[in-house]
């Protein structure tokens, strides 16, 4: 089943593809782990974006109780994916799909 996003290592140039495909399944693996599937991880996302783009008066409160929820778990991904890289300039993007 193909995932409602796709995930990518940037800022690791040189880095073997095994071990950046290892990486972005880690942060994958980690993301639904916290927020129990593919579906949520996109919702959740989602909101944060839109909480950046606007005013904190303008967002619901669904939205916002949503995303306040994705510092914590995109740092744990993150921390998550990056075990044994070591490339302080390493970040992992996630692009929703159409």
């Amino acid at each position: 089943m193909d995932k409602p996003y796709s995930v990518s290592l940037q800022g690791v140039e040189g880095l073997p593809s095994a071990e950046r495909i290892s990486a972005e399944l880690r942060f994958i693996r980690e993301l639904e782990r916290t927020f129990g599937n593919s579906e949520t991880v996109v919702d959740v996302y989602r909101a944060w974006r839109d909480a950046c783009d606007c005013d904190a008066s303008e967002l619901s409160a669904e939205t916002s109780s949503l995303a306040v929820r994705w510092p914590k778990a995109v740092d744990a991904a993150q921390r998550a994916g990056l075990k044994n890289i070591g490339d302080s300039d390493a970040y992992f993007e996630l692009q929703l799909e159409q």
